[in-house]
């Protein structure tokens, strides 16, 4: 069973709000706070995360396991679908599949509509045939110890806690009195082969690992995902990208893409620049974006500095500000 909070008339303009990886649907209470009474705003937990059933994800199917579980709650008439991180691609995905049905997109720093490390350029191209350094098997295994342990403390540098402070948000950024809640929103996360992150395969390429077939992590690897095909829906509602100039998740040099870290000695043997590039993530979506205009859509990309992976949360009011235009009521 898939748990939803909503608030607001049902006559109300709807607003589908989408979490990221490793959170539930309690991450957008910063923004939900100043969000209009009159809006009709749904959150749902993603299967395997908050109080959603934990339903194994079939990762052979990229993102499409969440998307399908999301279809019903689209409705008859158009909505707002906001994503925020690996949201973003399963917001991607319900644009893929149900264009018609959206009437305004907002990606906020999303994955890369080519998934999540193992790829080259801005064609997405597979570093290695057998898409190593992507999926399941590359995660840090103390940080999923720590999830698993449900810890909320900082004595390990990979507990959920250090990882909210130095990751999800700019570098110095105070969560103040919602950090315990964010903290909460982490560890709801169901671990296992089937949850996150995922089962792994070994590989002979650098750096040693590929994706499974399970798990949240291996939905993002590029052997099975790819929205680029959102360029050549019939029906293309407007797109707004909001993200942060210091987002170390999703970015050109992103801290938890493999071969960025071997490029600054982090993960030994990385084979270098020519065999294996750090992953060009906003290179990426910008070309698709780009397609996706060119082919008769529209979009903006908005950029806020000193802002990391988390606009919402960071400013609420800015990111609130821009739904108003979004929603237009």
């Amino acid at each position: 069973m898939m748990h939803v909070t909503t608030q607001g008339p049902d006559s109300g303009p709807t607003v589908l709000l989408i979490h990221g990886n490793v959170s539930d649907s309690t991450y957008w209470e910063p923004l939900v706070r100043h969000l209009p009474p009159h809006w009709r705003v749904v959150r749902p937990d993603l299967r395997g995360f908050g109080k959603s059933e934990a339903l194994g994800i079939d990762a052979t199917r990229g993102l499409r396991d969440f998307a399908d579980d999301l279809e019903p709650l689209l409705g008859p008439d158009p909505i707002t679908v906001v994503g925020h991180s690996m949201g973003g691609g399963v917001a991607m995905q319900l644009l893929l599949d149900h264009p018609e049905r959206i009437s305004a997109l907002v990606l906020e720093a999303p994955v890369s509509p080519y998934g999540f490390g193992g790829t080259r350029d801005l064609d997405g191209t597979p570093t290695t045939a057998d898409h190593a350094g992507s999926g399941g098997a590359s995660a840090n295994p103390d940080f999923v110890r720590l999830l698993q342990a449900r810890d909320r403390g900082t004595a390990e540098q990979a507990s959920p806690r250090n990882v909210l402070r130095a990751f999800y948000a700019a570098p110095g950024f105070d969560f103040g009195a919602d950090e315990d809640l964010l903290v909460d929103s982490m560890l709801s996360t169901s671990i296992g082969e089937d949850q996150y992150p995922g089962d792994g395969t070994s590989s002979q390429q650098w750096p040693g690992l590929g994706p499974g077939t399970k798990g949240v992590l291996n939905t993002m690897s590029p052997r099975w995902l790819d929205l680029s095909g959102i360029a050549d829906v019939p029906v293309k509602p407007p797109i707004t990208w909001v993200r942060g100039d210091q987002d170390a998740i999703v970015s050109d040099a992103s801290l938890f893409d493999l071969a960025q870290l071997g490029k600054l000695g982090l993960v030994p043997g990385w084979p270098g620049e020519e065999a294996c590039p750090p992953q060009p993530m906003i290179g990426q979506t910008r070309a698709v974006l780009s397609r996706y205009a060119d082919r008769g859509g529209s979009y903006r990309e908005v950029v806020w500095a000193g802002v990391g992976h988390s606009p919402h949360v960071e400013r609420p009011l800015d990111f609130a500000a821009i739904l108003h235009e979004v929603v237009g009521a």
